[in-house]
C-alpha cells in the first residue's frame, strides 16, 4: 500500500515538472511603431489556441514572393469579432494592417483583415493595445 502511494506520489509530482507553454506578450515581440500593410494570397491557417496564425506570399520588390506569418487572436476572441473557420480559406487574397516583429523577421501580429473578394473587413482579436 504504501509503494503505491509513493509510486503516485512520485507520478504526480514528475506531471507537475512538465513546463506550460507561456503566453507573451503583444510588447515582447511585435512593435507598435512599425505598422504595416501587405497585401498577399494565404497558404496556410492554424486554428489552435492561444493564437490563431495564418500565412500569406506576400510580394517584394522582385520577382519572388516572401511568405509572411501573421498572429492573431485566440479562436474565441476571432469568433466573438465575427470570425468563422471557414471566413479565410487557403488561396484567398487578403489584405492585412498591423505590426511588425522586432526580431526583422516575416512575422506580423494581424490587427484587421480584409478579404480582397468580398472587401469584408474583420478585426484580428490581436492582443495590441489599444
Amino acid at each position: 500500500m504504501k509503494a503505491r502511494f509513493v509510486l503516485l506520489v512520485a507520478a504526480a509530482w514528475l506531471c507537475a515538472a512538465v513546463p506550460a507553454p507561456a503566453h507573451h506578450s503583444f510588447a515582447a515581440e511585435f512593435d507598435i511603431k512599425k505598422p504595416v500593410t501587405m497585401r498577399g494570397a494565404v497558404t496556410r491557417l492554424e486554428w489552435r489556441n492561444p493564437h490563431v496564425w495564418f500565412y500569406i506570399d506576400v510580394k517584394g520588390q522582385g520577382s519572388a514572393a516572401a511568405n509572411w506569418g501573421l498572429e492573431m487572436g485566440s479562436p474565441n476572441g476571432l469568433i466573438r469579432a465575427g470570425w468563422t473557420r471557414t471566413a479565410m480559406k487557403i488561396g484567398d487574397l487578403v489584405s492585412v494592417d498591423g505590426f511588425l516583429a522586432r526580431d526583422g523577421s516575416h512575422t506580423a501580429n494581424a490587427r484587421a483583415v480584409t478579404l480582397t473578394s468580398t472587401g469584408q473587413r474583420l478585426f484580428a482579436a490581436s492582443s495590441q493595445p489599444q
